[in-house]
């Protein structure tokens, strides 16, 4: 039987924790912006767990509402803003309610 020596077990106990933090990923956050009758980027790309920032910079109200009904931001006003969080794998088309040729896509990876 072999034996483990104490500095062998400090460099597993120092290791370890390393690399359970490399792998850990950490959920970001994302912002679309609406100006101009527009939102930007209109095509977005996110890791699960990810939070998006729909931001109104535009003078009138508008929404992100999910063309299969799974999100909506409610009616944003000029300077307001909604967060959304994106848990799971999938392509979410969206649109503003209001302006209906508003639109633009989450793909969550």
């Amino acid at each position: 039987m072999s034996t483990i020596s104490r500095r062998t077990l400090l460099k597993l106990s120092l290791a370890v924790p390393a690399v359970l933090l490399a792998t850990t990923a950490r959920a970001a956050t994302h912002q679309v912006t609406i100006v101009n009758m527009a939102f930007q980027p209109a095509n977005l790309t996110i890791a699960a767990g990810d939070t998006v920032v729909f931001a109104n910079q535009d003078n009138a109200p508008h929404t992100a509402t999910d063309d299969a009904g799974t999100f909506d931001t409610g009616r944003l006003t000029s300077g307001a803003s909604a967060s959304l969080t994106f848990p799971t794998a999938g392509q979410f088309a969206y649109h503003c309610d209001i302006h209906r040729r508003m639109v633009g896509t989450i793909t969550v990876g």
